[in-house]
């Protein structure tokens, strides 16, 4: 199976080589940016085009949300002119109000904000035009490297003393990169050897947690796993941030869809955090070792 994956940078798209290169039945074709011709799909002849979310697109610039769905529009065409299945990563925030109970698939994002509305209009299309398309609403991503990936982000501040920032009431699903690309390539491999369950699931992490939840336990296991290594570092703080006063905000997405499918699970943040933590410090201590030996 060969797939085709577009902004090459993105913490998803480097969580894909990752995960292909561990397998022996997945060629991947990786594009820099978003921009893309029914040409150059037709010279590739991929099995499918993947496009990774646009990250936070809440805080995002509207102009970078409307690039963002003109470029996935125009990849459409180019599926639709090449006869290749497309799939788009879309963030949890579209629902931007959330809902008290986890939201099911069938559930179509309904956001107050513009820009958002934008990125919905683009997933309307996609549905009403392409008949063979995944649309994947996935939790706020995590990993160590790549554009978007958020826990380097984390780290990286700590490391430098910095606080930390995480709303106390808003509840979400943390989703690890590594996992949603295991996930999405076991679909696709299931797609491609004609299960034809095309249509709009959710990726999320298990158990819900709260912005100021995930971060301080972030700074907790980097201080515990930098504690039994020995090492003394004044890691920056963390803040508790009230945005919801009246009514915490829930955006838990409900994955039994993808489950009962695909058979795909959900994998606990928890242990997908403890083992990128684990990576992360791994890393550092060759780095420190390397800096002594050049000395």
């Amino acid at each position: 199976m060969k797939l085709l994956i577009l902004d090459a940078g993105h913490c998803l798209s480097l969580a894909l080589v990752r995960e292909a290169s561990r397998r022996s039945d997945t060629e991947l074709v990786i594009e820099v940016g978003l921009a893309l011709d029914a040409g150059r799909l037709e010279e590739i002849a991929p099995d499918a085009l993947v496009i990774p979310p646009l990250a936070r697109p809440i805080s995002a610039e509207p102009a970078a949300v409307t690039a963002h769905a003109e470029a996935v529009e125009a990849c459409m065409e180019a599926c639709l002119a090449a006869d290749v299945p497309l799939v788009w990563c879309v963030s949890d925030q579209l629902y931007q109000d959330g809902f008290e109970a986890p939201i099911d698939e069938h559930v179509i994002p309904a956001p107050r904000d513009e820009s958002l509305r934008r990125l919905v209009a683009t997933g309307a299309r996609i549905r009403a035009e392409h008949p063979r398309h995944l649309i994947v609403r996935l939790g706020p991503l995590f990993a160590l490297e790549g554009s978007n990936a958020w826990l380097n982000e984390l780290i990286d501040t700590l490391v430098a003393g910095g606080e930390l920032r995480g709303e106390s009431d808003v509840t979400f699903c943390p989703t690890s990169a590594d996992a949603v690309a295991m996930a999405l390539i076991g679909m696709l491999q299931q797609q491609h050897c004609g299960a034809g369950a095309w249509g709009s699931y959710h990726l999320a992490g298990t158990e819900p947690v709260s912005a100021y939840t995930f971060i301080s336990m972030v700074r907790t296991q980097l201080a515990t796993r930098l504690e039994g290594r020995g090492e003394r570092l004044e890691l920056g703080g963390v803040k508790a941030l009230h945005h919801h006063h009246d009514q915490p905000l829930r955006r838990v997405l409900n994955c039994r869809r993808v489950l009962a499918v695909f058979g795909v699970h959900q994998k606990p943040w928890r242990l997908e955090l403890g083992r990128m933590l684990d990576a992360w410090c791994r890393a550092n201590d060759r780095s420190r070792s390397d800096a002594e030996v050049e000395e």
